[in-house]
């Protein structure tokens, strides 16, 4: 057999080579290998992950529906839905399942973008949006943000003729800002009908009840609007994959058109239910990160830097002048076992992204990131 290297050919579209491939945050395992660390030792607030992990409900039904994983799973996921429709207090049929929130967004993508059309979305927005539509080789209208958030009336003003989809991250990921109800239904109303919106609410649940049930209230006055969800996050499911959307039916229909066959597995699935069912191990998750977020706020104050305001389960903070200090500290702090974000690909080169802990790992996290400053 030859060894002999050729050019490859230029497979693929030029809208898709210049995709960015999606970097996530270090794995342990990783991390421990380079730096010659014990994987126990090392505490990652990297990937904005549920220090609590996932309720002993939900790892048991894991593993009881691990028997079943020779079969494939429902592909309408019946049961999870109905419960799902029964918890946001919709009809069955205003709901789909993702492989992941992330899935939903691309979905979206994918039913509603072409060549010629345009997506608009924020600048510091979640940057699955800018991949989602460079794959339908769609044009990018990206609005400045305002104070790190949305800037929702700039963003209603640059929807053109050619605009299909615009998403919009409350709160947004990853400068944890929040527009309240009022703005977002103000924004709904100022964009035409033939556009949808996607409202990406991934870290919604630590928000406070009023806020959760404010966008489903918009969903049956407006039949553009599609509200994203996620079981990664408060739920705990991250490594299981499975997010959801509730939508008017015709919407929904839509996404289904274009959605993978079999997206979510059985063990996801099985999951799932069982964690929306656990609502104490969610609301014990919720007051664990607000006490965290006390303390790395605190923490971060008196090391004087400046952050920006989180409503999700993560905080963003600058912690220098040039572009490179964010990877700088960040590669200094896994020297030191811990692993945060660097998010210069979003243009953030001097901040980073700290995940809340427990109170032991957050205060790791300020130990590292003080000697990392030094």
């Amino acid at each position: 057999m030859s060894s002999v290297l050729r050019e490859s050919p230029s497979w693929g579209t030029a809208s898709v080579r210049s995709i960015q491939p999606y970097v996530g945050g270090r794995p342990i395992s990783e991390v421990a290998r380079e730096f010659g660390l014990d994987p126990g030792a090392i505490v990652k607030l990297a990937s904005n992950e549920n220090p609590l992990g996932m309720s002993a409900s939900a790892r048991q039904a894991m593993l009881d529906a691990a028997s079943e994983a020779g079969r494939y799973p429902d592909n309408d996921a019946f049961e999870l839905r109905q419960a799902l429709a029964d918890h946001l207090g919709v009809d069955a049929s205003w709901v789909a399942l993702g492989h992941g929130s992330s899935d939903i967004l691309e979905m979206a993508a994918r039913a509603l973008l072409g060549e010629g059309d345009s997506c608009v979305y924020s600048q510091y927005g979640f940057v699955v949006y800018a991949s989602a539509v460079q794959q339908r080789a769609a044009r990018h209208i990206v609005v400045p943000a305002r104070e790190f958030g949305h800037d929702l009336p700039a963003m209603a003003a640059a929807v053109e003729a050619s605009t299909r989809l615009v998403y919009v991250a409350n709160p947004n990921n990853p400068t944890g800002t929040l527009a309240s109800p009022e703005q977002i239904e103000r924004f709904v109303l100022s964009v035409p009908e033939r556009v949808v919106i996607v409202l990406d609410e991934a870290y919604v649940e630590y928000l406070d009840d009023s806020l959760q049930r404010a966008s489903l209230e918009l969903l049956r006055r407006h039949p553009n609007l599609v509200v994203s969800r996620t079981f990664s996050k408060a739920y705990g499911l991250a490594g299981l994959r499975i997010g959801y959307c509730a939508a008017q039916p015709a919407l929904i229909d839509l996404l289904n058109r274009v959605r993978s066959a079999f997206n979510t597995g059985n063990t996801a699935q099985a999951a799932a239910l069982a964690a929306l069912r656990d609502q104490d191990f969610v609301r014990r998750s919720v007051e664990v990160n607000r006490a965290g977020m006390r303390q790395l706020e605190a923490g971060i104050d008196e090391l004087g830097l400046q952050r920006v305001p989180s409503h999700g389960n993560f905080l963003l903070l600058r912690v220098g002048d040039d572009p490179g200090a964010g990877s700088r500290v960040a590669r200094a702090m896994l020297a030191l076992g811990v692993i945060v974000r660097p998010v210069d690909n979003y243009g953030l080169g001097a901040w980073l992204r700290i995940s809340v802990g427990t109170e032991a790992e957050n205060s790791r996290c300020l130990g590292a990131l003080r000697q990392a400053l030094a």
